[in-house]
């Protein structure tokens, strides 16, 4: 079993995690429905993409992983992803406009960013491209991430509880040491990364 098939089952894992509670408490919570329409809408584009780019196999989380280390996925990709959900079924506090609209701005341009990102640098690799420095990539060197991590705002930010928080910043934790091993590798194998690094800011546009 490959990282991205042990991800796809915590996907699933993630949308039964969120639907039986919510089925089992109802649905008249505005909270509750409008968090489950994007944690459960995220989770079937991320199965869909592979059907729609089957270049994803190819290119992301392609190294084999042992059965205990796919349960580890699962724990934490399709398990503990869901504890925003479950804190959303919690909280008996009236949704404020102003939280739904914040929470759907993060979820609407985080998962744009993400998925043109993706789609983009895929697509350039697949036609031989080398360092994918422009269009989505042109002013942010991990927009990809910078992506992923509006998106899980998002869930906290509708769920509205701080505990909610600790979803986006240990997908933070986990995309550091990444994003410092890729700024390694692209400075060790492109000769115009330099160039890209002066021209293009870390993570976040003015401060990073």
């Amino acid at each position: 079993m490959t990282q991205l098939q042990a991800i796809n089952i915590a996907k699933v894992t993630t949308m039964v995690a969120l639907l039986i509670p919510a089925l089992v408490l109802g649905l008249e919570s505005p909270r509750v429905v409008i968090y489950l329409s994007l944690h459960l809408s995220y989770c079937l584009w991320w199965l869909l993409e592979e059907v729609l780019f089957p270049w994803r196999s190819r290119q992301l989380f392609t190294d084999r992983v042992q059965p205990l280390q796919a349960a580890l996925v699962v724990l934490y990709v399709g398990v503990f992803y869901a504890l925003p959900g479950w804190l959303a079924m919690a909280n008996d506090q009236p949704l404020q406009p102003l939280t739904i609209a914040i929470g759907l701005s993060f979820y609407i341009f985080g998962s744009l960013l993400n998925t043109a990102a993706d789609v983009q640098k895929g697509t350039a690799k697949e036609l031989g491209a080398t360092l994918v420095a422009d269009g989505a990539w042109r002013r942010v060197r991990h927009v990809n991430y910078l992506g992923d991590l509006l998106r899980y705002s998002s869930f906290a930010v509708i769920a509205g509880s701080p505990w909610s928080w600790l979803l986006p910043a240990s997908v933070l934790a986990l995309y550091l040491p990444r994003m410092i091993q890729k700024e390694a590798l692209m400075a060790e194998r492109y000769p115009g990364f330099e160039a890209y690094c002066q021209t293009s800011w870390w993570l976040v546009p003015g401060v990073i």
